[in-house]
């Protein structure tokens, strides 16, 4: 992640500084609301990005994850979790959410971020 951080830098001018991320394991039946992944009041997460981690898995089992458009109503873009696919988008711009998983769901969920500014 810290050589793509370097390349996003060189390429986009973006000033990202730092990256963090997590572990998430989302249980048969489990999803997550429609959100921005920028907290109100702060505009330090720039980019997100989600590694998916779930070997073999089938349309069947569920856990896209849906990106809208800036007003939040349009999907642009549904994603399955199969291993190896990940997804990188402007933090602030896109909500988004995960829907319902058959199966057990793996990823690595992060933001790249810039320095916070008073």
């Amino acid at each position: 992640m810290e050589k793509l951080r370097i390349g996003l830098n060189a390429a986009l001018y973006l000033g990202l500084f730092d990256y963090e991320c997590h572990y998430a394991i989302y249980g048969a039946g489990a999803g997550y609301a429609k959100h921005s992944d920028v907290s109100t009041g702060k505009k330090n997460r720039i980019l997100s990005t989600v590694l998916y981690l779930n070997d073999d898995w089938q349309a069947r089992d569920g856990g896209e994850l849906v990106l809208f458009e800036p007003s939040g109503d349009t999907v642009i873009a549904t994603v399955s979790p199969t291993f190896g696919t990940m997804i990188i988008f402007l933090s602030e711009l896109f909500p988004h959410e995960v829907l319902i998983a058959h199966n057990k769901r793996r990823s690595i969920a992060g933001w790249f971020r810039v320095r916070e500014v008073a």
